[in-house]
């Protein structure tokens, strides 16, 4: 069964600076962040994450809240592997697809059917599934004769639309979600949270950060509070959230936030 375990685990930013006391004030008015230390003679160091102890199983879905900077994508990316932990161990079991970068996955010299053939393979899609993939992609995008142009001359929002679309073609255990990303109209957006919505319910694991309470609470069934770098509560969606914006509301920060 698809897993997730964090033991401990810390991230650790160091920042060399002779500008580090406006960094440190900024940091603290802000009210963001991780804690920050003195580390020696003009070296900063910055705890982004502080020792996180999770443990995710088959069928939870995960919705991680927090103010900014609060640790919810350095977390999502320490989970994908493109961060080690400073500290700490992580045992992840199944495959992992993480939706945080849409750009990566196209190249811009390539035309919008190149690149579906070459994220078939790059995202190792089956065999069985990629002659029907280009279907998909053309009827989910609505890109039409663009696909046949290199990605290059798109606009923002095509290249959105493909690289969403061929990010949403996987089949993974665990899916990794940094916000919904909507591009182009509401129809084209109400397309995009309905099929974000099924490829996590296809999932084993979900784990996705969002500012929006109505997001979370139609995915996920457990909320993370993330504060400082910290969990500050794991619990049950509706408590969870009232106790989150309340918070909020007392400390004066925008409540979705």
């Amino acid at each position: 069964m698809p897993s997730i375990i964090l033991e401990k685990v810390s991230v650790d930013f160091p920042v060399y600076d002779g500008a580090q006391r406006s960094f440190r004030r900024k940091l603290m008015q802000l009210g963001i962040g991780g804690v920050i230390s003195q580390r020696g003679r003009g070296h900063l160091n910055v705890r982004a994450l502080d020792g996180i102890d999770l443990a995710l199983k088959d069928g939870d879905r995960i919705g991680l809240i927090g103010h900014n900077g609060a640790g919810k994508s350095t977390l999502l990316r320490i989970l994908a592997g493109i961060r080690e932990p400073t500290s700490g161990s992580i045992v992840i079991d199944g495959k992992t697809a993480a939706l945080l970068s849409l750009g990566s996955i196209l190249d811009p010299e390539m035309t919008g059917y190149e690149n579906i053939e070459r994220a078939s393979m790059l995202l190792e899609i089956p065999g069985k599934r990629r002659k029907d993939l280009v279907l998909e992609v053309e009827q989910f995008t609505g890109l039409g004769d663009y696909l046949n142009l290199p990605v290059k001359v798109y606009s923002a929002g095509m290249q959105l639309r493909l690289s969403y679309a061929l990010m949403t073609a996987q089949e993974p255990d665990i899916l990794l979600l940094d916000e919904i990303y909507s591009a182009g109209d509401a129809e084209f957006r109400a397309k995009s949270e309905e099929r974000i919505c099924e490829l996590g319910k296809r999932t084993s694991i979900l784990v996705f950060s969002s500012h929006a309470p109505n997001e979370i609470e139609r995915i996920c069934n457990k909320v993370v509070w993330l504060e400082h770098g910290r969990i500050r509560r794991i619990g049950a969606i509706a408590d969870t959230l009232e106790e989150f914006q309340a918070d909020r509301k007392m400390n004066g920060a925008p409540v979705g936030g």
